[in-house]
């Protein structure tokens, strides 16, 4: 796996990153509970590097009940108060209990559309978008479309959904292949797309 071509910040230095972006980044991913794992790492990145999130996930599923959305709905303010002592997580009050306001927001979505997956997936017509990048500097922070799912989320009640989340977001579960193009995983994700 070293001598194939990776975009730039899949650091060989760095297995967890490698790894991430060889197995996971980019690949189309419409399962409620993974999207909504996402949605909540993703905003806990917010001012952090995503190496620091991704180092700390597997404590994140174990505080979050590996993010069953009911479970994260119902959580209490006392363990809200616990978890703010944990080591493993990001300390921010705000992200901590924006995860319990996701879940409501997001149980709320799936009420309304039948899944998490429905929902967010209709921002890209269900379909992931295909860019051809050539170089890094391409790649946008934000679109028209991370703009109107921004909106919308936080019209819903989510939080930490920000534009540049929202598209930080997009290219993680797949509805963007973000994937320059001499990358072997640009034309593995498009493949996956197409099933």
């Amino acid at each position: 796996m070293q001598d194939k071509t990776r975009c730039a910040w899949a650091s060989r230095e760095n297995a967890t990153m490698q790894a991430y972006h060889d197995g996971e980044w980019g690949a189309p991913l419409r399962e409620d509970r993974a999207l909504f794992e996402f949605l909540c790492l993703e905003g806990a990145q917010a001012g952090l590097s995503w190496r620091t999130v991704l180092e700390k996930r597997d404590n994140y599923r174990r505080a979050f009940a590996d993010f069953d959305i009911d479970r994260c709905a119902r959580l209490t303010d006392a363990r809200i108060e616990k978890l703010l002592t944990d080591p493993g997580l990001i300390r921010n009050r705000l992200k901590i209990t924006s995860v319990r306001g996701n879940a409501r927001a997001a149980l709320a979505a799936i009420e309304e559309f039948g899944s998490l997956g429905g929902y967010l997936w209709s921002f890209v017509d269900g379909a992931p978008l295909q860019n051809v990048w050539r170089d890094v500097r391409e790649v946008p922070a934000t679109t028209a479309v991370s703009d109107r799912m921004s909106k919308e989320l936080r019209k819903r009640g989510f939080r930490f959904v920000g534009s540049t989340i929202c598209y930080a977001f997009m290219q993680a579960t797949g509805m963007v292949n973000d994937h320059l193009v001499d990358c072997f995983r640009h034309r593995e994700c498009a493949r996956l797309a197409e099933r």
